[in-house]
């Protein structure tokens, strides 16, 4: 079954596809709202807001509110934001505590420098890799995105997104962007071995770098899984070369492993022999 048709950002742009009747779901279906909850409480726990303290947070792709629900239960306050009429109309139905703003992400944010402590955003930051107009650049509208949201957060603050990642190229194409508008941190995935409960969370550090928190795992299932990406505002060693390595070569088999390790997967420790020649056995 190819994932690729169920995917809801290949369906419409986002302001079409959660359109009244699926909006309504969100505010009807009990799965649903389960699932978003355990979502937002796991993105407020990767925040690492400090305790007994109320935050001013924001919620990118804040949809009918029911992540607002969970930061108002927790006693934060929060700004959402989102491009569809029809799921803010049914958050300002519910009452949702939070003000809500209207508007496409990729044009970036509209806020003041520092105004946020932290930032959230559940199932929403996949829709910026599609090209829904002839207009749109997915590189350009993700660092549009992250460097607004970079100059929006308090420096030392967190920004946690739940996102479900087409691909490999996707999440680099992501992680790039938010690297090169400032951010340092990685991914984390919790449950890396089961195909229902695996969730990604790319957790961003604004102005400092902090240690990633290690994803959840199973104890059965998944020990000995990597559940943690980090990357650094580095610029990777292959950058400035022209053209692809020589392939087999020693920088062939060093970038190969690097994007390997960007992408998550468990690879050999570089060593003085890494790529060595070896002599052919008679």
């Amino acid at each position: 079954m190819a994932s690729s048709c169920r995917r809801p950002e290949h369906m419409a742009p986002p302001e079409i596809f959660y359109n009244e009747e699926e909006a309504k779901k969100y505010s009807q279906n009990s799965r649903m709202i389960e699932i978003q909850s355990q979502m937002s409480e796991r993105a407020v726990e990767l925040l690492n807001l400090p305790e007994d303290q109320p935050c001013f947070l924001l919620d990118v792709g804040c949809g009918s509110g029911l992540s607002g629900d969970y930061l108002s239960e927790e006693g934060h306050f929060w700004v959402g934001v989102d491009i569809s009429t029809a799921m803010l109309d049914v958050a300002l139905d519910r009452e949702v505590e939070g003000d809500l703003v209207l508007g496409d992400m990729g044009e970036g944010l509209p806020f003041r420098p520092g105004t946020f402590d932290g930032c959230i955003s559940i199932s929403a930051l996949q829709w910026l890799c599609n090209a829904d107009k002839k207009t749109h650049s997915p590189p350009k509208r993700l660092y549009t995105f992250f460097s607004t949201l970079y100059s929006s957060l308090s420096r030392g603050a967190r920004a946690v997104f739940q996102l479900y990642p087409e691909n490999s190229e996707q999440l680099e194409l992501i992680t790039s962007q938010a690297m090169k508008a400032g951010f340092s941190g990685g991914m984390v995935v919790d449950y890396p071995n089961s195909t229902k409960a695996k969730k990604f969370f790319l957790c961003l550090f604004a102005g400092f770098s902090g240690t990633l928190p290690k994803g959840l795992v199973s104890e059965t299932v998944d020990r000995d899984v990597p559940n943690q990406v980090q990357f650094t505002g580095q610029r990777s060693r292959f950058k400035n070369m022209k053209g692809k390595s020589a392939k087999k070569g020693k920088d062939w088999v060093l970038e190969k492993k690097e994007r390997r390790r960007r992408q998550g997967r468990e690879v050999r420790a570089d060593t003085k022999y890494t790529a060595r020649q070896r002599r052919p056995h008679f």
